[in-house]
């Protein structure tokens, strides 16, 4: 294939090119002989199409037949991921940046389960890499065949015989949170759907047809725009500085206004005082992301209602003629879909049949922990990212699968050994930034009879479906989400009822001087990394007995004057950042691993104290103390990182399933 002249080649071209290659050798190598199928999608981003062609000529090239949704049109991530599952693909390539800005773009890969790879899985394909950046050095070039656009073996014939695979993914939501849907149908009120970016219509409007409740929904945002409808873009930064500045699309992303003011700019960005105006008070919305894998959920509410929304911690923005919308975080929602879902199992009688387990992330609530603990349901807390959620799952599958009637354990990354019963099912897997899934009771299963307690990939869809069953209860009950939420915080004797996320950026992600965005980049990264060092090297150090907790204490103390540590319990590496554990709270940083971020979360009872430890530590130079260098050594200081890396591998292989997978004879 050639390109134009004039189209300059950007690494970031060149980077999905070697990756996309890579990963074709890697396969070819390990199934000799195999029919070898992968999967390729994508959602609307820039330039989509055209990786999506060249990802499919390369693989095409290397003999490997590529699935692509018919007309090669946008599917979201979690069908390319249960589609991966379902039909027992070699694997997926997906074309995002999940939330990010606009104009970045990358790959999701996918493996044969559906979910992304995990370290010692992507080393394979970074040595593949290696390799042939060597036989270019020795050899002076190194040729990448691309088939032709027209090559058989990319396949649009198999996506359009499943109908995309909407028939498949209807069948499953009805075997799990979509098997009763009486309090949709009833309905009076429409739930507004916005589907930010526009994936979200072509696939989920669809589904909604399949489950025959497509007419209680209103739509927003439908047509398929790369620059996702001008959302979350401004034309100053957080300082004021008159520059174009983009937000992201993610709803919850709290900023502050030059007097101090909080305030949502995606959501302001979105125009609800008007969108929304003659939709009735208790309309729930319900706001998606370009890949269709994370929801919001909000509700327009009286004002009246302020008071004890403040009270619960919900935040809310005006809309005008006495109305506000409240936004629920992640957190908030989550539980509130997650207690409904208990409470429909256990309405069903089904409840008992199995012990019942949930997987979520140390960043998110601890709220879910003590909801979980009421409801005599196990949690396996794990690192920040689908794919260790993903990693248990199939921990737990490989003891189903090869000890049916006996307990199912696992370790949690805390490093607790966790004993879910026999035969347990999973009620719930996600994390705080927005991504669910929830289990069905029978095991799913594949066309090739592989078996799975849950799908791979969060799902907007399925959160969409159960947020709408709740709409309807509590549209009958005359009830709003926040009465809810409080009711769950009563029932559940819930102390930790209030969550925070501090997001640092170290740069303008929308700088327009390629060279200014480079260096803001770079130095950015060395901030992020001397923040994470400061507390990781702490944690590592009480782990290898380096050093005691009450060092750790003072070392913080002495660090953070205005801050009160005398109630710290713990502090622990949690694979991906460091989880300090209070009698009454706790907090965790944590580094972006792709960008020059700080992320820094916290949870418990007191709003203004977590708020406090979350900014402060979250904003951290990470410049050493004095008596941080006294007790931690410039050797030990500088060797944390990869010890830190050591602990977090073991975690993830210890259980795993090493299983290989087999490519089965295709019948489609």
């Amino acid at each position: 294939g050639s390109r134009s002249p004039k189209a300059p080649v950007r690494s970031r071209d060149v980077g999905i090119v070697l990756a996309t290659l890579a990963k074709a050798l890697v396969a070819r190598d390990k199934y000799r002989g195999s029919e070898i199928r992968k999967l390729a999608g994508s959602e609307v981003r820039y330039n989509s199409d055209l990786y999506l062609d060249a990802i499919a000529r390369i693989q095409a090239s290397q003999g490997i037949k590529t699935l692509v949704p018919q007309g090669r049109k946008t599917i979201p991530i979690w069908l390319a991921s249960f589609l991966c599952f379902k039909l027992d693909l070699v694997g997926g390539e997906y074309i995002t940046s999940s939330h990010g800005i606009s104009v970045k773009t990358a790959t999701k890969d996918l493996n044969s389960q559906g979910s992304q790879y995990l370290p010692e899985e992507s080393l394979e394909f970074v040595n593949k890499i290696r390799e042939i950046f060597e036989i270019t050095e020795k050899q002076g070039s190194y040729e990448i065949k691309i088939a032709a656009k027209d090559n058989s073996l990319i396949d649009e014939t198999v996506m359009e015989n499943i109908n995309d695979g909407i028939d498949l993914y209807a069948e499953y939501l009805k075997s799990g949170v979509g098997e009763n849907l009486d309090s949709v149908k009833g309905m009076k009120n429409q739930l507004f759907v916005d589907a930010v970016g526009g994936c979200a219509y072509r696939t989920l409007s669809r589904v909604l047809e399949k489950l025959e409740i497509s007419n209680k929904y209103l739509w927003n945002n439908i047509e398929e725009d790369p620059f996702f409808h001008s959302i979350g873009k401004y034309n100053t930064d957080p300082k004021g500085n008159k520059v174009f500045y983009d937000y992201s699309v993610d709803a919850t992303v709290i900023s502050k206004k030059q007097n101090g003011e909080k305030f949502f700019p995606v959501i302001e960005s979105m125009h609800y005082d008007e969108k929304l105006k003659f939709l009735p008070t208790g309309t729930i919305v319900l706001i998606t992301d370009p890949d269709h894998d994370r929801l919001t959920v909000c509700q327009i509410e009286a004002v009246g209602n302020i008071p004890n929304l403040d009270e619960l911690g919900i935040s809310y923005i005006h809309l005008g003629n006495e109305r506000i919308l409240t936004v629920y975080t992640a957190n908030q929602a989550f539980l509130m879909l997650m207690d409904y879902r208990v409470k429909q199992l256990k309405h069903q009688g089904k409840f008992k049949n199995h012990p019942r387990f949930m997987i979520k992330t140390t960043a998110s609530a601890l709220s879910w922990d003590e909801w979980a603990s009421a409801n005599d349901i196990k949690v396996v807390n794990v690192p920040v990212g689908f794919k260790e959620i993903a990693n248990i799952m199939k921990k737990v599958e490989l003891q189903l699968r090869e000890n049916p009637d006996n307990d199912v354990i696992v370790e949690d990354v805390f490093g607790n050994e966790i004993n879910l019963g026999i035969q347990p099912r999973m009620i719930f897997g996600g994390e705080e930034s927005g991504g669910m899934i929830m289990g069905s009771e029978d095991l799913i299963e594949s066309l090739s009879g592989r078996k799975a307690i849950a799908m791979r990939e969060k799902s907007a869809t399925e959160a969409i479906i159960v947020a709408s069953c709740l709409a309807g209860k509590l549209e009958q009950e005359n009830k709003t989400l926040s009465e809810y939420l409080e009711e769950i915080f009563d029932e559940n004797n819930i102390i930790a009822k209030f969550d925070v996320r501090e997001d640092i950026s170290y740069y303008n992600e929308s700088e327009p001087d390629i060279d200014k965005l480079k260096k803001a980049k770079s130095e950015g990264e060395k901030q992020r990394t001397k923040n994470d060092l400061f507390y990781l090297s702490l944690a590592i150090a009480v782990r290898e007995n380096k050093i005691s907790l009450d060092d750790v204490k003072n070392i913080l103390k002495d660090t953070f004057k205005n801050l009160n540590f005398e109630n710290l319990t713990d502090i622990k590496f949690v694979g991906d950042g460091t989880y300090l554990k209070f009698t009454d709270k706790y907090v965790e940083i944590r580094p972006s691993g792709t960008d020059a971020k700080t992320k820094a979360y916290s949870g418990g009872e007191n709003l203004d104290s977590i708020s406090e430890f979350s900014r402060t530590l979250g904003n951290y130079s990470g410049e050493r103390t004095s008596l941080h260098k006294e007790l931690i050594s410039d050797e030990f200081y500088n060797a944390s990182k990869e010890i830190a890396m050591k602990y977090y591998l073991n975690f993830v292989e210890k259980g795993a399933d090493s299983t290989i997978f087999k490519i089965p004879q295709y019948n489609y």
